[in-house]
């Protein structure tokens, strides 16, 4: 929760109120970058862009002059991991164990669960559950990441190897879950705002970017059901 002073002096509370409707949540006046006065002003400047307008992945990933570029990149990739959970629960409807038995991406890739003691073969609906909650896990490590404001390099290292592990829920949906995919990415252009976040940060290979979505973005929404 934070409050915004107005020019003519009134202030607005930023918080969603018992009883909101979904569809009224975070409707406040947007805040400058350079105004928020809180710990978690890069995460609510981020949200802040992707509600105004989640197509304008270029602005959303513009970090603002003097921000510490670690925060940045580590703010994304919560923000991510967040939003990833709206897909997870979409897959679940459709991803079951009996018929998505490993997480695969094509009949080319499949890869091992983390969050066992000697990594495994996991059902994908499992892989994609226990890879969340692990770089939860992880992203909210006091040990790790104890600021908001100030990270450590060695901190900052880790976050190449979440990113990896999670945009595997994003190839497995495409290549397996396609209309849930097509759907989810139209609504939310997230696979497109990691794919640059990765890209322009250095935190993927380029060859294990698989889901051409920065190549053929304009077949969303045309494969077959």
């Amino acid at each position: 929760m934070s409050k915004m002073k107005m020019a003519d002096g009134s202030t607005i509370l930023r918080r969603n109120r018992p009883g909101t409707k979904a569809k009224d949540f975070s409707r406040w006046p947007d805040e400058p970058f350079e105004e928020m006065d809180s710990t978690l002003a890069v995460q609510q400047y981020i949200q802040q862009l992707i509600r105004r307008d989640p197509n304008n992945i270029d602005l959303i990933l513009k970090m603002p002059d003097s921000q510490d570029e670690g925060v940045w990149k580590y703010e994304h990739l919560r923000q991510f991991c967040m939003e990833l959970n709206g897909l997870a629960v979409r897959l679940q409807g459709e991803c079951h164990p009996e018929t998505c038995t490993q997480m695969t991406a094509t009949e080319q890739w499949i890869f091992l669960c983390a969050a066992h003691k000697t990594p495994k073969e996991c059902p994908a609906i499992d892989y994609t559950r226990h890879t969340l909650d692990g770089a939860a896990c992880l992203l909210n490590s006091n040990k790790y990441f104890p600021s908001r404001v100030t990270i450590k390099e060695s901190s900052v290292a880790k976050l190449g190897s979440v990113c990896r592990r999670v945009y595997r829920i994003f190839s497995h949906a495409y290549f397996h879950h396609r209309s849930i995919f097509d759907e989810f990415e139209i609504e939310t252009c997230l696979c497109k705002r990691f794919t640059q976040f990765v890209t322009k940060y250095n935190l993927m290979p380029k060859d294990n970017l698989i889901v051409p979505i920065l190549d053929d973005e304009n077949t969303l929404g045309e494969s077959e059901a």
